[in-house]
């Protein structure tokens, strides 16, 4: 069975044009990587948890505040290494610059013995779409057109 995620899309309308709030991972593997290296804000969910609660407790931890409104599922999506990743949409608009994420803790530099911290999450971003589309992972690409897709029926 694939690992299952849970993540936020997250955007805000500026002069009625969306943006996308994404997060750039921390730590060494990502220090230098840009395009197609961001993401919703997503982790994985618990054996026994809620897909959107899980989405909700990541989005939390990674970005430092809780968010609440109007949760629409967007839809799940198959990542290139097999993990699911399930999305849901919300309005919110956040201070990107105030994002303060959890941390984890690795051996680096490898095979050092040396244990070091990292965020989760070093940076987030306001993206327009097209911004959007080169910086968010490429597994995670049909997100965004998925959600202009709802946006449009709606």
């Amino acid at each position: 069975m694939p690992q299952r995620s849970a993540g936020l899309l997250i955007y805000r309308r500026t002069g009625g044009v969306f943006e996308f709030l994404l997060v750039h991972p921390g730590g060494p593997f990502w220090a230098r990587k840009d395009e197609g290296a961001w993401s919703i804000p997503k982790g994985l969910v618990d054996e026994s948890e809620d897909e959107l609660a899980a989405a909700r407790r990541e989005a939390e931890e990674e970005l430092g505040v809780a968010i609440d409104g109007d949760f629409e599922p967007v839809g799940s999506y198959r990542q290139p290494g097999g993990k699911i990743v399930t999305a849901w949409s919300v309005e919110s608009d956040l201070d990107a610059d105030a994002v303060r994420s959890n941390t984890f803790t690795m051996e680096w530099p490898p095979r050092s013995g040396s244990v070091k911290e990292f965020p989760e999450v070093d940076k987030a971003g306001w993206f327009s779409l097209p911004e959007a589309g080169l910086k968010i992972l490429k597994g995670q690409r049909p997100i965004l057109g998925d959600f202009l897709e709802r946006q449009n029926a709606g």
